[in-house]
């Protein structure tokens, strides 16, 4: 197989596309003046093809903030594209798609991968979509997109989550999640006074979070929502960390971008050498896959603004490139199987 991947800064869809021939599937990364007349003009240019969009920033060795960016998949791929709607309702009704296009590509644990973008109600999302995938041990990799909108062949949906199952005729696939950070273990927390709903993580350890939060790393309340750069927390599931990152002060409770739970154990989390971790998941990679046909990944807003501010984003790209075919998407949050994580990169990798 051979990853293809075009971009235009002016938001020119027929220049991001261009020498692009006999797509197996299509994945459209657009902005939000442009992502419905890109979606149109995509199914127009490429009729019948397999495709998944979403809003946001995209890259290779070069981002596109603001344009638009299309990766695709040609040569010894099998894929399935669709949608499931009413995500913030009901998105097991819809169930039945999936199942039938794993059946499809004849999806297995070795070869196969699930690549979606979502719209919202991700960990809702990523539970019913594992109900599917698990039965044949297939990896998950993917993001949620902006504006509330997602795309499946040719069509724009709100409120639902597109997935492409993507088979590689040619070899095995991979999943992979990076996590740059590390637990403070002198702070070590129980949650409690959460609103599931709105993600509020009232209190830790029966104090107020946003108290307990200033109290350690001697912020103030204006200099949180950049200090979650560097201080996220994570929930602890065994030797896995997943990250949450704050998205704003609410009064004295802390508003996360994912949900917390009463009685979720937590721990602050500080960043590590990031350079080093980037490396390491490079070696690894390399280790496992000798010969790679594509890396795609999905890293999050706040990586990307969090290298862009230390001048590293470039160099990061650069030495992801140096694997071979490498492009992504900027999210707003990563998935990785059935979990929903916040500054963290995933990815998937073809042999």
């Amino acid at each position: 197989m051979r990853q293809f991947f075009g971009m235009s800064q002016r938001g020119n869809l027929k220049e991001a596309v261009q020498g692009l021939a006999d797509p197996q599937l299509i994945m459209l990364m657009s902005n939000g003046n442009q992502f419905e007349e890109h979606v149109e003009e995509l199914e127009r240019l490429f009729p019948n093809v397999p495709s998944i969009g979403c809003i946001g920033m995209c890259y290779d060795t070069r981002v596109a903030e603001s344009g638009v960016g299309v990766a695709a998949f040609t040569g010894g791929v099998v894929a399935a594209a669709n949608v499931l709607e009413q995500v913030s309702l009901m998105p097991v009704k819809y169930i039945r798609r999936l199942e039938l296009d794993l059946g499809k590509v004849n999806a297995s644990e070795q070869d196969t991968v699930c690549i979606d973008f979502c719209s919202g109600n991700d960990a809702c999302v990523l539970n019913t979509i594992h109900t599917a995938l698990r039965h044949r041990n297939v990896s998950l990799v993917g993001g949620t997109g902006d504006g509330g909108r997602v795309s499946a062949n040719g069509r724009v949906y709100k409120d639902s989550v597109a997935y492409a199952i993507v088979k590689n005729q040619n070899g095995r696939v991979k999943a992979y999640k990076e996590n740059i950070y590390r637990r403070m273990d002198e702070h070590r927390f129980i949650a409690s006074d959460t609103d599931k709903g709105r993600y509020i993580m009232g209190s830790l350890n029966g104090k107020p979070a946003r108290q307990v939060y200033q109290d350690i790393l001697h912020v103030t309340e204006q200099q949180i929502q950049t200090q979650t750069f560097k201080n996220p927390f994570g929930k602890i599931n065994g030797d896995d960390t997943c990250i949450i990152s704050i998205k704003e002060v609410d009064g004295n409770a802390l508003a996360c971008f994912r949900q917390v739970n009463d009685s979720d154990v937590l721990s602050l989390l500080e960043l590590g050498d990031y350079r080093a971790i980037v490396r390491e998941t490079i070696e690894k990679i390399s280790r496992d896959f000798p010969r790679r046909s594509a890396i795609f990944s999905i890293n999050c807003l706040f990586r990307y603004k969090l290298f862009n501010e230390n001048g590293y984003m470039q160099e990061y790209l650069g030495e992801m490139g140096s694997l071979g075919d490498h492009a992504g998407l900027v999210g707003y949050g990563e998935h990785f199987n059935n979990q929903f994580v916040n500054q963290s990169m995933t990815c998937v990798v073809f042999e």
